[in-house]
């Protein structure tokens, strides 16, 4: 069998706020270091700081403050520049490389694929870094669920889960919220014979009663049992009594639903 790459990047989960995960990407070859949507600075500067780290680049997924509330502090330690949604570059303030559906950026060794997935908020971008196989998606797909419709349609915000679903099984999902436990109790209240989502509630109460976090998920378990990535799927349109119904109107009627759970 060909031996498997291995993945470039190191990645650390940062704790963050109140349950934010922030991302240090490392590649040791390149010497390069990214931070992912850096909600505070302290929790990133001790991180890099504890491992001798020089921090390169700084990506934002959305605009919103608890994803971009370190960046001033992080580029005045390190002078690193702020890669963003070309669409949210009124909202970001010193953002310096703006990107947007298609392009690619270049991290060390590694390029994300950056795709434009409005419908949290009408800028919101993702990058996929493909030999990682790391997704960075920001509040678009949750482990088990998806953000909250604040800005975007529900033609919209289909359109962005099904791009982000058509990428590789192993993909790993780096969200931007430990909400995966509350996530899975209102799958469950939807669709509550699905034996993949079953066990993965189980296993996620298992972590979060050791206090463990729950997140990257696999896109191919998201696959499966995130109602949210389903809309098209004839078995979860019947169980919301939408058969046959567009799946942008079916996944809204699903978001509404996890909006009143």
């Amino acid at each position: 069998m060909p031996e498997v790459p291995r993945p470039m990047f190191e990645i650390e989960i940062v704790p963050a706020l109140s349950d934010n995960y922030v991302y240090i990407a490392h590649d040791a070859a390149a010497g390069a270091t990214a931070v992912v949507d850096p909600a505070e600075a302290g929790p990133v500067l001790a991180a890099l700081e504890r491992r001798g780290l020089q921090l390169t680049h700084i990506l934002n997924t959305h605009h919103h403050l608890d994803h971009i509330g370190g960046n001033a502090e992080l580029v005045e330690r390190y002078g690193a520049p702020v890669i963003g949604p070309r669409a949210d570059a009124a909202r970001i303030p010193g953002l310096d490389v703006e990107v947007g559906d298609g392009d690619s950026y270049t991290v060390g060794a590694e390029t994300a694929r950056v795709f434009d997935v409005p419908g949290h908020t009408s800028g919101h971008i993702a990058f996929w870094f493909e030999e990682s196989r790391a997704l960075f998606c920001g509040d678009t797909l949750f482990a088990l669920g998806c953000g909250r419709m604040f800005e975007g349609t529900p033609e919209q915000f289909w359109s962005s889960l099904s791009k982000l679903r058509a990428l590789p099984d192993d993909t790993r999902v780096y969200c931007g919220h430990e909400y995966t436990q509350s996530n899975a109790r209102f799958a469950l209240s939807v669709d509550p014979d699905n034996e993949a989502l079953k066990a993965a509630s189980r296993r996620i109460d298992e972590l979060r009663s050791r206090g463990e976090r729950t997140v990257p998920s696999e896109l191919g378990e998201e696959k499966v049992a995130n109602p949210f990535l389903r809309a098209d799927d004839p078995a979860m349109q019947r169980l919301v009594g939408m058969e046959g119904e567009p799946p942008e109107a079916v996944f809204a009627e699903i978001r509404r639903r996890k909006d009143s759970f």
